[in-house]
C-alpha cells in the first residue's frame, strides 16, 4: 500500500451497542472520478497512488492500514416520526484522523454495500447522488458553510437498480464527527443511561470541551445548528431532509440528497419529491431545527438524576434557540446589504426588500449580488420600478454610515451557486461517462465569490425549459 493515513480512531474504541464492523462490499472494476487532493494533504495521508490505486483504496476494496470499518448505529425523527432504529445503512466509517489542523475528523465510505442497518436497502449508490453530493458539499465550503467534505468518488463497475439501471458508485466523506440528533435517540429511546452517557462524553470531548453538563452541551449544539441554518437562509439553500438523522452534533450540513438553492425566491420553496407536505420548505428550516434540538433535549434528560426538576431549563434552552436564529439571521442577511452589524431595526429594510423580490419572482442569488455591484442596474431586475426606487433610498440613507459596504457585499454575496439545472446536466453527462461538466461546474463553484465573463453563463437562471420542479434522496 503506498498511501497511509494517520488513523487515531476513538468512536471505534467505544463499547458494543454503539456500532456492528463489517468490510466494505468488494467492488468489481472501480474507476477513479474525482479525488480532492488539497483535502487528501489536509487529512494527513502521505504516499503517492495512480488512479487505479486510489480507485481500489476509494471504493473499499484495499483499505489503508489502521482503517477499521463500521456501522454506526442510531435512531431518529423522519418527518416528524420516530424510528428506533436506523444506522448506517449504506456507509462505513473505515476510520478517524487528526488533521493537519489538529481537528480530529472521520473518513466514511458511502455507497459502500449493506449493513446490519439495511432494513432491506442494498446499501449502494448510483453515480448521480455520488457526484451530487461530492459537487453540492465542497460548493458549500467554499461558500464557508460548515459542511461534510468529499475526499473521493469511484464508480465501482457494479449496478445500482432504482427506477432504472444505474453505474454504482461510492463517496468518501469527511466529517468532524457523524454524530447526529439520532445518536443520542438511539440510546434514549433503549433507555440507557449508561451508553448515552458514553455517547456525550465522546461528543463533548470532539465538540464542546468546555461542556460540563449535559445541559451545558445541549446548548452548544443549539448555538452551532442556529448559526447553520442562518447561513443556509442567506444563501438560499433548502436541505429538503432536515431529519433528526440528518441533524449534526457539530453543526455541519449532511447528506446531501434533495437539497437545491433557490432561483426565484419564496419563502416557502420546495424541491425535495418527498416533501410533500413543505415540512422542510425554505423559511420553515427556521422552525425545524428547534424542535429537532427539542428532541436531543429529550433524550438527554435522560442522564439527568432528577429530570423532572432539569425539564424547565431544557425547555428554556430550546425556546431561546428561534432568538438565536433570528438574531443570526438579521447578522448575516445585514452583511449582504453592506450593514456590518445589523440592527433590529434594520430588519424592516430587509424584509421590504424580500417582499419585492417575492412579488417579482426575483433571483435569489443574483438580486442580492447586483444590488452590491451596481444598484442602479440592479433596478432593471425589477418590474416594480417606484417601489424599488423608495427602498433603495432607504436602503443607501442606511449605508451613509457604513465603511466600505461594496466590499462587504461582494464578500457575502455569492456571484455562482450550484443552480439545480447545472447540476443535473453535469449528472445526466455523468451517466453517459462525459465527465466534462462535472469537472467544469466544480471548477466554477472552487471560487463562488468570482465569475470571469468566459464563465458568466454559469450565474444565469434557468430557462423555463431547464426549472427543476423537484429533487429526490437518491439512494
Amino acid at each position: 500500500m503506498s498511501i497511509a493515513f494517520p488513523f487515531d480512531n476513538s468512536y471505534a474504541a467505544l463499547p458494543e451497542g454503539f456500532f456492528l464492523r463489517q468490510p466494505p462490499r468488494p467492488a468489481s472494476a472501480p474507476e477513479l472520478l474525482a479525488f480532492n487532493a488539497p483535502l487528501a494533504a489536509e487529512l494527513g495521508m502521505t504516499g503517492e497512488a495512480p488512479p487505479e490505486e486510489l480507485a481500489q483504496v476509494f471504493a473499499g476494496n484495499s483499505l489503508p492500514e489502521g482503517a477499521d470499518p463500521l456501522a454506526q448505529a442510531y435512531a431518529g425523527h423522519q418527518f416528524g416520526s420516530f424510528s428506533p432504529q436506523l444506522g448506517d445503512g449504506r456507509a462505513l466509517l473505515i476510520g478517524e484522523v487528526v488533521d493537519q489542523n489538529g481537528q480530529r475528523r472521520d473518513i466514511q465510505l458511502k455507497g459502500s454495500g449493506r449493513t446490519a442497518f439495511s432494513r432491506g436497502g442494498d446499501g449502494l449508490a448510483g453515480v448521480g447522488p455520488v457526484l451530487r453530493e461530492y459537487l453540492v458539499s465542497e460548493a458549500m465550503a467554499a461558500l464557508g458553510v460548515p459542511t461534510t467534505r468529499s475526499l473521493a468518488a469511484v464508480t465501482t463497475g457494479d449496478t445500482v437498480y432504482r427506477e432504472t439501471a444505474l453505474p454504482g458508485a461510492v463517496l468518501t466523506r469527511v466529517a468532524s464527527s457523524h454524530l447526529r440528533v439520532g445518536h443520542f435517540e438511539f440510546f434514549a429511546g433503549r433507555r440507557d443511561p449508561a451508553r448515552m452517557r458514553l455517547l456525550m462524553e465522546h461528543a463533548i470531548a470532539r465538540h464542546d470541551p468546555q461542556a460540563d453538563s449535559p445541559l451545558a452541551f445541549l446548548k452548544g449544539v443549539i448555538a452551532r445548528q442556529a448559526e447553520l441554518v442562518a447561513q443556509w437562509l442567506s444563501l438560499g439553500f433548502i436541505h429538503g431532509v432536515m431529519n433528526t438523522d440528518n441533524t449534526t452534533i457539530s453543526g455541519e450540513t449532511i447528506d446531501y440528497g434533495p437539497c437545491a438553492f433557490m432561483d426565484a425566491y419564496h419563502p416557502q420553496t420546495v424541491f425535495s419529491s418527498i416533501d410533500r407536505q413543505g415540512r422542510y420548505a425554505y423559511d420553515s428550516q427556521r422552525h425545524i431545527l428547534p424542535w429537532n434540538m427539542a428532541q436531543l433535549a429529550s433524550a438527554l434528560l435522560l442522564l439527568e438524576e432528577d429530570a423532572e426538576a432539569q425539564v424547565e431549563a431544557y425547555t428554556q434552552a430550546v425556546h431561546a434557540m428561534p432568538a438565536l436564529i433570528n438574531s443570526a439571521t438579521l447578522r448575516r442577511f445585514g452583511q449582504k446589504l453592506g450593514i456590518a452589524q445589523a440592527r433590529e431595526e434594520d430588519r424592516a429594510l430587509l424584509e421590504t426588500l424580500l417582499s419585492l423580490m417575492q412579488n417579482e419572482g426575483a433571483d435569489f442569488t443574483n438580486s442580492f449580488r447586483a444590488i452590491g455591484d451596481d444598484p442602479a442596474k440592479a433596478e432593471e431586475l425589477f418590474s416594480d420600478k417606484a417601489g424599488f426606487s423608495a427602498w433603495r433610498k432607504d436602503w443607501e440613507a442606511r449605508l451613509a454610515s457604513e465603511t466600505d459596504p461594496q466590499t462587504l457585499m461582494a464578500r457575502v454575496n455569492p456571484a455562482v451557486i450550484p443552480r439545480n439545472h447545472r447540476v443535473e446536466e453535469a449528472l445526466a453527462a455523468a451517466h453517459e461517462g462525459n465527465l466534462a461538466p462535472f469537472r467544469k461546474l466544480h471548477e466554477v463553484l472552487a471560487d463562488p465569490f468570482t465569475l470571469s465573463e468566459e464563465n458568466s453563463a454559469y450565474a444565469a437562471p434557468p430557462r423555463p425549459e431547464e426549472v427543476v420542479e423537484a429533487t429526490f434522496c437518491g439512494t
